[in-house]
């Protein structure tokens, strides 16, 4: 792709860096910018540059969040007890819009994933077990995807629970195998929670 412009070059190159946007796309929303009031191409450069700079975790589910402990594990509506266990924010909104649980959550931060280098201390498991272990929980959701990384790693934390006291279930499988959970519909995502099962009923046969 040819370019009049090191400076429009520059633009495409960095917004295509942005998973799923290809080099034409990113032409496209470049030129579509480049028209805009530079106030709003600003507002969208500070907007960015303030969710990097400022953007926090919060200290108990590490879900993102503008303070250091986020609405939901602040709500004190809300069950500590219950933890639904999760792979980013992207699966907390979509439990979120069910509406159907109230419980807490636990974002790992992704799956374990051998063929990408991704293990057990790449992820926030260490601290779910000490959660565990601390005594207040009484039940941990799997909700990763239904995938093979998902189920190992749903299999890796459910034996680094042998031996504590707390009950493991993981949504219905209302939600197709190899489906990403912010893609299903709320209603089947919603059944799949009430409708949970226990974890070792769905490895065994």
């Amino acid at each position: 792709m040819e370019f009049s412009s090191k400076l429009l070059e520059n633009a495409v190159y960095e917004v295509s860096q942005l998973p799923g946007i290809g080099k034409r796309t990113a032409l496209r929303l470049v030129l579509h910018l480049l028209k805009q009031p530079k106030e709003q191409t600003t507002r969208l450069a500070g907007a960015l540059v303030s969710l990097k700079d400022q953007i926090k975790f919060c200290k108990n589910c590490h879900n993102i969040s503008d303070v250091a402990l986020c609405e939901i594990c602040a709500n004190p509506k809300r069950d500590e007890t219950i933890v639904c266990v999760v792979e980013d924010i992207r699966d907390v909104m979509a439990i979120e819009n069910t509406n159907q649980f109230k419980g807490h959550y636990h974002v790992l931060g992704g799956k374990i994933s051998p063929m990408e280098g991704i293990g057990p201390h790449d992820l926030t498991v260490g601290s779910l077990i000490n959660k565990v272990k601390e005594g207040q929980i009484k039940e941990l959701i799997f909700a990763l995807s239904s995938t093979m990384e998902g189920d190992t790693t749903n299999f890796y934390i459910y034996k680094q629970l042998e031996g504590l006291p707390v009950k493991t279930s993981t949504i219905a499988r209302g939600i197709a195998v190899g489906d990403e959970l912010e893609y299903a519909d709320e209603v089947t995502l919603g059944r799949s929670i009430l409708n949970r099962v226990p974890f070792e009923n769905s490895f065994k046969t």
